[in-house]
């Protein structure tokens, strides 16, 4: 049996472009496998999750805010950052709650995913929240947000139709109707 080649890539000098609140930028040379030298650019981010917020008639919760990046008002489930030292369903209580008001009994995750793995290393963890309570959302000042709740028939058409473009929300709403739901 022929020796396999290290599976992981070996850094040979890493070093620190930019450090900010939200991100920051890494240049790493590396030995990749299979023995390709080369330097790669990583932006660095401590992780995300995304909330699947369910109601007790089954409709899940979406929000809209304004998103820079996309020039555009975007329909997209809870998400946010996992600040240092947070658990992912911590993270995930804490985006509901700032983001909708709405308290969970239950969190679960149900999928993991890295969204850009060619140059960032953000992991993103997909949430079901379940046995909501309702109460008043606490966001952030620079957040101005709306929320709505859908039923699965309404999320494949917004999906269908484009008007969900969030690629988070689309795999989040797709993998929770296609494998967490029971069709009628």
């Amino acid at each position: 049996m022929a020796k396999r080649k290290a599976e992981k890539a070996r850094i040979l000098r890493s070093k620190t472009i930019y450090r900010g609140p939200v991100f920051g930028i890494r240049r790493d040379e590396v030995e990749e496998p299979g023995g390709v030298r080369t330097t790669r650019e990583v932006i660095t981010h401590s992780g995300s999750v995304v909330v699947v917020p369910v109601l007790e008639d089954g409709r899940v919760l979406l929000i809209r805010q304004y998103r820079h990046a996309a020039r555009a008002f975007l329909w997209e489930l809870v998400a946010g950052r996992i600040d240092e030292g947070e658990s992912p369903r911590k993270a995930a209580a804490r985006e509901l709650i700032e983001e909708t008001g709405y308290r969970a009994k239950r969190f679960r995750i149900f999928l993991d995913f890295f969204p850009s793995p060619g140059f960032l290393e953000e992991k993103m963890f997909i949430l079901l929240a379940e046995g909501l309570s309702e109460g008043i959302a606490q966001p952030e000042k620079d957040e101005r947000i709306e929320s709505r709740a859908y039923d699965r028939e309404e999320l494949e058409q917004m999906i269908q139709k484009r008007i969900i473009r969030d690629g988070k929300t689309i795999a989040g709403l797709l993998y929770y109707i296609r494998f967490l739901t029971t069709k009628d």
